[in-house]
């Protein structure tokens, strides 16, 4: 079984035709490039089917367009009026600047990175997202945030100018090793920090990262907790890194509750140079990770309690939701299914998505005082749990080159902020050839006048 679809080449980037092969329960991307030759990558493996996870949207345009549809898709990106999905979470990287060298980094960044961008111009890119797309979720980024002695300033000038939800995407070592970090951070209105998590045991550090991190990451999320910034852990998956260690990190997730707001997890995307295509036992999927999770969790979280998303495309990402039980275990709130809905408007999804990360992914609207649990009598108690102890599950695929589906990235909802005010689809935006050439990271100079 096959439906047609359209990516791009890995080693030329140029756009060709493409199609899903579904063989028994596991579905291929492929194409083949008139000068490259043909391509066919794994993209699904098993259940939940594919064709079942599908989930229509009426799309929703850019409030503004930045660019126009000249060359097509994804050559036009800034977002042209034919991308299908208005943005629901800014990325804004304010360094290029890290402090560690992992090999499965997005933005490469290394030791050469550019002069960090002034506050001028981030007030600039600022005022850019609105004009795009109004107060929509905001993620500071890079590089390494934490390395901008400035950075609470900027929380601050974001909160300033209306942005809801502020959130730090971060390796955490600073968070770890400064206790007092944290609460200055908290004290500039940030919401919420997206932390590099990859596993319970520095094996998976060791390997992803080049050192042993696990002391800091469990400090980090010690001084966030009692900063009272909302948590969300980010473990990168490799296969045969750290793959059976899933379950083991929502435990921690669950025992730090209500702390620990949800876990994100990202399957490996090859971005950089790769001279030779990954192979298909180099790659996991949604699917794989979700039945890791029964799996690793003993039935405890199921297949079956994950969703499609509203926002994103639905072949993106899952979902599902869950209530911490004082013992740590995970009552689920949300149940999968199959769907034979017509097709929603992108807008009412995204306005969703957008709620909701900012409901959930930031602290409860009492903070993480425990204690006070213990003063309630029983029905108090449990209102009170439902209410604060939710831990959300997710799982987001990013695309490289061989993977890319322009369906997919049309109904991107997660929007890098490149240094010239345009915004661009964040697996465009990251998007590599075999030669290591991006698409757009690096080349998009500052040609806007702040």
């Amino acid at each position: 079984m096959s439906s047609p679809a359209r990516s791009v080449c890995p080693i030329c980037l140029a756009p060709i035709p493409a199609s899903h092969e579904t063989v028994g329960q596991d579905t291929y991307l492929v194409k083949t490039c008139p000068e490259h030759g043909a391509f066919r990558t794994i993209v699904w493996r098993g259940a939940p089917d594919h064709a079942a996870w599908a989930r229509p949207k009426i799309p929703s345009r850019p409030k503004t367009p930045f660019t126009k549809r000249e060359k097509g898709c994804p050559q036009d990106c800034g977002l042209c009026e034919g991308h299908g999905q208005h943005t629901c979470t800014a990325v804004l990287e304010v360094t290029w600047r890290c402090d560690l060298g992992c090999p499965v980094c997005f933005a490469s960044s290394g030791k050469k990175a550019p002069a960090d961008p002034t506050v001028e111009k981030i007030d600039f890119l600022l005022e850019r997202v609105i004009l795009a797309s109004g107060h929509c979720n905001l993620q500071l980024s890079g590089g390494e945030p934490t390395a901008r002695h400035d950075l609470p300033a900027l929380v601050s000038l974001a909160k300033e100018k209306g942005f809801p939800f502020v959130q730090l995407n971060t390796n955490g070592i600073r968070l770890g090793t400064d206790r007092n970090y944290a609460q200055t951070l908290a004290q500039a209105g940030l919401d919420s920090v997206f932390l590099q998590f990859d596993g319970i045991t520095d094996q998976s550090y060791m390997a992803l990262r080049g050192r042993p991190l696990l002391e800091e990451k469990f400090a980090a999320v010690r001084n966030l907790a009692e900063a009272g910034i909302g948590i969300v852990l980010v473990p990168t998956v490799v296969p045969g890194v750290n793959d059976l260690g899933l379950g083991d990190i929502l435990h921690y997730a669950a025992q730090n509750s209500p702390a620990v707001r949800g876990v994100h997890f990202q399957p490996v995307s090859y971005f950089g140079r790769y001279p030779e295509a990954p192979g298909d036992d180099q790659r996991i999927t949604l699917p794989d990770v979700m039945r890791r999770l029964e799996e690793q969790t003993d039935g405890m979280v199921k297949v079956t309690d994950f969703l499609p998303p509203g926002c994103e495309h639905s072949h993106c990402s899952f979902h599902g939701n869950y209530l911490v039980s004082e013992d740590g275990s995970l009552q689920r709130l949300s149940a999968g299914g199959s769907c034979g809905c017509a097709p929603r408007p992108a807008s009412e999804g995204a306005d969703k998505a957008k709620s909701f990360v900012r409901q959930q992914w930031a602290p409860p609207a009492d903070g993480f005082a425990i204690e006070q649990m213990a003063k309630k009598d029983d029905l108090d108690a449990f209102i009170a749990r439902a209410t604060s102890h939710k831990l959300a599950v997710s799982g987001m695929a990013f695309q490289d080159a061989w993977t890319l589906d322009l369906e997919r990235l049309q109904g991107c909802c997660i929007h890098e902020v490149s240094p010239d005010g345009r915004l661009i689809p964040f697996c465009a935006y990251n998007l590599t050839a075999m030669n290591g050439e991006p698409l757009y990271r690096g080349k998009c100079h500052d040609n806007v006048e702040a």
